[in-house]
This record gives C-alpha cells, sequence and structure tokens, in this order.
C-alpha cells in the first residue's frame, strides 16, 4: 500500500522572555533575538497533539521550501562556545562564527514509532491525581487495618477467681420395639430380628412385608427426537481499510510522519447451529413395600444438676430390651477486673478437669485488646 510522507514543524519556547509555541524554522527568539541552546530545555519540541486511532498528526504538514530544506539538514549541534543551535549541515555557528568541533554536542534522532501506536497525550493533571488519591485511600485503609489487627493481638495479663462451677448429666433411657416403615422392595429382604443383650447385639430384622404398590422413584431422560441450537457468535472479518500513520523525529525541531492504509477489522455477529438430541422427563415407579422392623426409641430421661459439688448420674434403670445413654457438661465461671467486671465461662472435658477447679481458686488469664481470653496453665495456654 502506498505510503504517505509529511514533514511536522515543531515549536520550542524561549526562557529568556517566556515566548512560547516559536516555530522550529526559527532558531533565534522574534522577540528578544536570544539564540536557542540546549540549555532551559529550548531544545525539547512540541508537535502537538495526534489522532488517538490513526496516530496521525492534528498539525498541518510543512510546505515551505526553507523549512522542508531546515528539516533535512540532519540533527542539530550547539556551539562550544556560545551554546547556539546550527543546522545540521553548517560547520560554523550562525551566532559566533566557532566552528564546529568534535565535542560539539547535538540532539539525538529518536526511533521510528510502530504503525498506530502513537504516543497517547499526557493526562490531565486532575485524572493523575484523582488516581493517586485513590491509591492513598486504599494504602491508607490496609495501614490501619494492619494497626487495628496489631493492638487487637496485644495481650495482657489479670487474675481472675472462680465463682461458681456448675455441671449437668442426663440419662437417656432407650427401648428396642417394633417399628413400621416403608422401602422399596428390591431392597427388602426378610431377616429374623434379634434382641439386644444388655443394650448390645442387636438386628432390626424385616418382616412381614406388605401392601406393596407401585409409587414413582425417580426420573429418567428419553431420547424425543431432535431440535435445532443455534448460539450468536461475532468474529473478525476484513472491513476496508485505516489510515495508521508512525513518527520520527528528526534531532532539529521537525517530524517525519509516514502513513499508510492498513487493513480494517470489524466484528460480525453469525448463527452457529447444530442439531441434537432431545430428551424428555419419564417417570420411573417402583414397589413401596410396608415392612415391620425394630428401632431403638427414647422413651424416657433423667437430669441431674449442681453447682460447686461433685457431679453424679441420676438414677434410671434399664428393662432388658433397654439401653442407657449419657451426657454430661460442665462450666467453671470466672470473674475478672479489665476495664470494669467481666466474667469468662471455661467448658471443662471431663468428670477430671472438672473436679480440679475449686470456688475461690484464682486463675491467671491472658487478654487481649479485643476481649478474648485464655486460661494460663504452666507455660500454655487454654
Amino acid at each position: 500500500m502506498a505510503k504517505r510522507t509529511r514533514i511536522i514543524e515543531g515549536t520550542w519556547n524561549c526562557t529568556s522572555c517566556d515566548t512560547r509555541a516559536i516555530l522550529a524554522r526559527h532558531r533565534s527568539c522574534p522577540h528578544c533575538n536570544n539564540p536557542r541552546e540546549e540549555t532551559g530545555k529550548e531544545s525539547e519540541f512540541d508537535f502537538g497533539e495526534v489522532d488517538a486511532v490513526s496516530g496521525k498528526s492534528l498539525r498541518e504538514g510543512v510546505t515551505d521550501a526553507k523549512a522542508l530544506s531546515a528539516a533535512a539538514a540532519g540533527a542539530d549541534w550547539f556551539c562550544d562556545y556560545c551554546g547556539a543551535s546550527n543546522r545540521g549541515d553548517t560547520p560554523i555557528c550562525r551566532n559566533c562564527r566557532a566552528k564546529r568541533s568534535a565535542t560539539s554536542r547535538a540532539l539525538a534522532e529518536e526511533p521510528d514509532e510502530p504503525i498506530g501506536a502513537p504516543h497517547p497525550p499526557p493526562a490531565p493533571f486532575a485524572a493523575r491525581g484523582s488516581g493517586r488519591k485513590w491509591l492513598y485511600v486504599g494504602l491508607g485503609l490496609l495501614a490501619c487495618f494492619g494497626t487495628c489487627m496489631y493492638w487487637g493481638s496485644r495481650t495482657h495479663g489479670v487474675t481472675g477467681q472462680v465463682t461458681t462451677t456448675e455441671w449437668t448429666r442426663t440419662v437417656h433411657r432407650e427401648t428396642f420395639q417394633r417399628v413400621t416403615r416403608e422401602g422399596w422392595r428390591n431392597e427388602l429382604s426378610s431377616t429374623l430380628p434379634r434382641m439386644p443383650v444388655n443394650g448390645m447385639g442387636e438386628v432390626a430384622g424385616v418382616e412381614n412385608i406388605r401392601n406393596c404398590f407401585p409409587r414413582q422413584r425417580g426420573t429418567r431422560q428419553v431420547a424425543d427426537g431432535t431440535e435445532r441450537v443455534c448460539k450468536t457468535k461475532t468474529r473478525q472479518v476484513k472491513c476496508g481499510t485505516t489510515e495508521k500513520c508512525k513518527r520520527k523525529k528528526m534531532g532539529n525541531g521537525y517530524m517525519k510522519e509516514v502513513c499508510e492504509d492498513v487493513p480494517k477489522y470489524c466484528s460480525k455477529r453469525y448463527e452457529d447451529c447444530d442439531t441434537r438430541t432431545r430428551y424428555r422427563s419419564e417417570p420411573v415407579f417402583d414397589l413401596s413395600c410396608t415392612y415391620d422392623t425394630y428401632a431403638w426409641k427414647e422413651v424416657d430421661r433423667r437430669v441431674e444438676s449442681g453447682r460447686d459439688s461433685a457431679p453424679r448420674w441420676p438414677e434410671l434403670r434399664p428393662g432388658s430390651l433397654d439401653r442407657l445413654l449419657r451426657e454430661e457438661k460442665y462450666a467453671v465461671r470466672i470473674d475478672y477486673e479489665d476495664s470494669g467486671a467481666k466474667e469468662h465461662v471455661y467448658e471443662p472435658k471431663s468428670e477430671s478437669e472438672f473436679l480440679s477447679w475449686k470456688r475461690g481458686q484464682s486463675v491467671p488469664l491472658q487478654v487481649n485488646n479485643f476481649g478474648s481470653v485464655n486460661i494460663l496453665a504452666g507455660n500454655a495456654v487454654r
């Protein structure tokens, strides 16, 4: 594809009189006659904005013959004696007539930018400040969270006192008795029951299977023809051309721009269809039957509790087909002072541990700033 070349002229700002946007063709300020130098950023040229899509400069290209000649002269060089800028193809300083030496500095030419990759315009100060503000907010919240967690995990020691010990014991009496159940016929097999001895060794058994009738047990998927299923998708297709440009700064206040037409692609929607098997749900029936079996059922319970005393089990006598189930719960209440009167309830796991606690006993505690309490036992906590 044909390439189109333009020369774009940059502008500079005079640091002596603050005249701005001076065309690069002027090597001295038109207002104060100050020669353009390398110092003070006078040789940092502004080439204006570019189109965000094509990368093409929004400035008009240079058509003046003298300006085109200056652009083709090569990178500017700066006099060692007076610092003035000079055309790259002149050996003598235009300002003080000194000869160009091997040590004379020159502006560097920049490498070509890739087609379609223009320099983005600088972000507005407000936008940059806004992003920075939210960064600072996030960092601040993170710092506050870290500080809060550190403060909350700090611990200090206090001494508590046992005010009371409490216990509750429950005995459940269950009996192995005949019950009626329902089940699927193919899962039932007649089995004689066996009664428990001392609450163990029982077999529930299955007896007197009866009253069997069809009942829905579930569903199954059955093929029911075919159906056409379509999904809307998108793909990239060529839809003409678009202009893309690349630029190269020439080191003398001019920029070379090369533009060409490249393929343009657009998103096109299309239907992706497929023929699939269609299914329907059908009920599945099976025989459901009533049968007799045996199961443990609670028929009685006894509860006993106390404070500051040794725990004991309630009296409950089992029958020949009974069993006893026991459960126990213990609590030790500890009062302590920590910015006011507070209470910590500790639950021992066994009778022996519960009996080691006595009313009036002093207890060393470890409390953190969030209010979590641990009991110190030697070098360990519980």
